[in-house]
């Protein structure tokens, strides 16, 4: 191979052809280095006729600089990358991107310096020295990782080294991890799952793709039966990949992984450190065979990874929305990792207690293999549930909590039991203004209010991470003392139970206070060991979490999910409560679940009140059917934003004016966004109804494609979207 094309890392710079110098051998999938000017650039060597590109004479070739020390990326992973950019209208570059996230992986391999405290103490302590030393006690790594650690600078680690309290370590930057054992400790299977167990070990046996559908309810073990497919796959000696959704759900399941195999997984998400993610990420192009990573565990973005020898995926509640990625490259990791499968020929197992109305129709069709786990595990059985109708029995004045629901958390409590108080909204309060001139606290980036937050004594914007202290007074009018918070967050619920039972132990659980591994890990040791009576938490407490002294969950409002103009809302209000609702009652103890509701007449209310989840699907797919929508139909929706509110009205407008008039394809718009300010830019909206058998994606790019629009004007492509604010 004398001439070669680049799929370079930069999607301004287009298709790059090179020439390979005398002597160096190159291939497909191969990174690589090119120059380009008097910079270079990275690149991974592509098939010609896969990647089209203007013809460049071969004297005008500059040759390639350098192959990296790293293996070809493979030729499933490549359609991978061709099929998600084709598929989610997105550049080819931005999706390689994902696949090489750890420059410091492409360097080969190399050996770092690492620190550890020595038990010495400094000549002089200062509060930044004794800041660290509490910090880091068992921690090692780089210097510039451990200043992240501790909130020190990095030159107060250096004075550190200088005086003994630190100690350096030469560490292989490429060390193996520990080996999963598939025989250490094989659990007792119910018949149920043992049943299913042994026909997915049977899938990974097979070698060939099958995207199964695990639709057990929750606490029923699915993911003890899906441990032995995985059990299976490691003694093949292929790798698996387990999904999941939040990061504060890790823990948990590592201790459990851990438990079952005798080693924890290789971890990949975003809070890993740069020393970490150059480690997994070079295990796992490694086959187990040769030291590599036998099974990773991690976010959305691990799908991507560059694995040597793939033989399972496992998507683990694979209803979450949170699989859907909203900026950037907007995939869904669920519908992602099915495509994976298809290309690698391997089953992906998607499980869930509450699957996406899509994966079920994929299951009714044929599509998918749908595997069940009707029962709870170990004789548990499933909650009541009772609704509590507001509009009868309204809570006292200024509280939220219903009398039945406080007296039932008093039950609990003397009890010894635990109670979980759900409500999916972070902070004290959604809005605060003030009661003598009526002034809101409004985000300046966004059209959105800013949250309390009591806790931290801040005022915070949910979409773009703006904050700032909570004023004393008005700073509109001035007047002092005058600022009332308007409807409750979950610290605001909190401070009411405090209220009600001042000697309770309460733990609020949301992305802000479980925001680390750590911080989750603590939270569920506390609450197994009995250290907590009341959970207040938001839809990050619905989901695999398991306490068996829970018994009492109580939905705080059941309608708020209900409110704007989300396609998908009561689909996702079921799965939310139907989730929280399954922490309760998980083991020897019959849990309960107390709903508030205004409208226990709605569908989904109701649904939820007889436990009739088949009768809700099939009313929402009758409804989706009407409306052509997924799965019978297809969305997609055109974002167009820019910092000047005119350039973005008129540019939306252009684009409304040049749209395709198709038989299959509906658009609406342009309409300024719900959101119609984010991070300072202006933001107009074009929604698309298309049938499932338009060719949606070649409409969209030959509708765009010619158009000029201004350089400050961006314009986001959203397939099967999730999020229309």
């Amino acid at each position: 191979m004398r001439r070669i094309r680049l799929l370079v890392l930069n999607a301004a710079l287009g298709v790059l052809d090179y020439r390979v110098p005398d002597g160096m051998a190159v291939e497909h999938g191969n990174v690589v280095v090119a120059p380009l000017g008097p910079r270079q650039v990275t690149g991974i060597v592509w098939e010609e006729e896969r990647l089209p590109g203007a013809e460049v004479p071969e004297e005008k070739l500059r040759p390639i600089l350098s192959v990296l020390p790293v293996a070809p990326i493979r030729s499933e992973l490549r359609r991978l990358i061709e099929w998600t950019a084709d598929y989610y209208c997105a550049p080819m570059s931005s999706v390689a991107r994902m696949v090489l996230a750890s420059g410091g992986a492409l360097k080969g391999g190399v050996s770092v310096t690492e620190y550890r405290l020595t038990g010495e103490q400094p000549d002089r302590m200062t509060p930044q020295r004794q800041q660290a030393l509490e910090k880091l006690e068992g921690a090692q790594g780089t210097i510039r990782e451990l200043a992240a650690l501790a909130g020190v600078s990095e030159g107060v680690l250096r004075g550190l080294v200088n005086q003994g309290v630190l100690e350096p370590e030469e560490v292989d930057a490429d060390r193996p991890y520990p080996r999963a054992l598939p025989d250490h400790a094989e659990p007792v299977l119910s018949a149920d799952q043992k049943q299913v167990a042994d026909e997915l070990v049977e899938a990974v046996e097979a070698e060939d793709f099958a995207p199964i559908l695990l639709d057990g309810v929750t606490g029923s073990g699915k993911t003890e039966t899906y441990f032995e497919p995985v059990a299976s796959a490691i003694r093949a000696g292929r790798q698996v990949l387990v999904l999941l959704p939040e990061i504060a759900l890790t823990e948990n399941f590592l201790r459990r992984f851990e438990d079952r195999f005798g080693a924890p997984p290789v971890l990949w998400h975003s809070s890993l450190k740069s020393s970490e993610r150059r480690r997994a990420w070079r295990a796992i192009a490694r086959a187990p065979e040769d030291g590599g990573a036998q099974v990773v565990v991690g976010a959305r973005s691990a799908l991507f990874l560059p694995y040597a020898n793939l033989g399972l995926i496992v998507v683990d509640e694979a209803h979450e929305i949170s699989f859907k990625q909203d900026d950037g490259v907007r995939y869904n990791a669920r519908d992602v990792a099915v495509m994976r499968g298809h290309f690698e020929r391997i089953p992906v197992v998607l499980a869930s207690a509450t699957p996406a109305l899509e994966s079920l129709h994929m299951a009714e069709t044929g599509t998918y293999r749908k595997l069940n786990l009707p029962s709870r595990f170990g004789g548990a059985t499933l909650p009541t549930i009772r609704l509590i109708d507001l509009t009868q029995e309204p809570p006292e004045r200024g509280r939220w909590l219903a009398p039945s629901l406080a007296r039932e958390l008093f039950a609990r409590m003397e009890r010894k039991e635990q109670t979980l108080l759900f409500l999916n909204r972070r902070g004290y309060a959604p809005l605060t203004l003030c009661r003598n001139c009526g002034y809101r606290f409004q985000c300046k980036q966004c059209s959105a209010w800013l949250v309390e937050h009591r806790f931290s004594h801040r005022l915070a914007c949910h979409h773009c991470g703006h904050e700032e202290p909570t004023p004393e007074a008005c700073p509109e009018c001035g007047e002092p003392d005058s600022l009332v918070p308007c409807g409750p967050g979950v610290e605001r619920v909190a401070d009411e139970v405090r209220e009600i039972a001042p000697e309770a132990r309460i733990a609020v659980a949301t992305s802000d206070t479980l925001n680390t591994p750590a911080r989750a890990a603590e939270f569920v040791a506390m609450a197994e060991a009995g250290a907590i009576d009341v959970i207040v938490g938001t839809q990050l407490v619905t989901k695999g979490f398991h306490f068996p002294d829970l018994t009492l969950v109580g939905v705080v409002d059941a309608d708020l999910g209900l409110e704007g103009g989300d396609l998908r809302a009561a689909e996702r209000v079921y799965q939310q409560i139907a989730q929280v609702a399954g922490r309760a009652g998980r083991a020897s103890k019959p849990g309960e679940v107390l709903i508030q509701t205004r409208h226990p007449e709605a569908p989904v209310i109701a649904a939820l009140a007889e436990g009739d989840r088949d009768a809700f699907y099939a009313a929402e797919l009758d409804a989706r059917r009407d409306a052509n929508a997924p799965p019978f139909g297809r969305w997609a929706a055109i974002i167009v934003s820019s910092e000047d509110e005119k350039e973005a009205r008129l540019s939306a407008a252009r684009i409304g004016d040049a749209r395709p008039r198709l038989d299959d394809i509906m658009i609406l718009g342009p309409a300024p966004a719900p959101l119609a300010q984010l991070r300072g830019r202006y933001r107009y909206r074009l929604l698309i109804n298309a049938k499932r058998t338009a060719a949606l994606q070649d409409a969209i790019r030959d509708w765009l494609g010619p158009l000029e629009l201004p350089r400050g004007v961006r314009v986001g492509i959203d397939i099967d979207p999730y999020s229309f604010v």
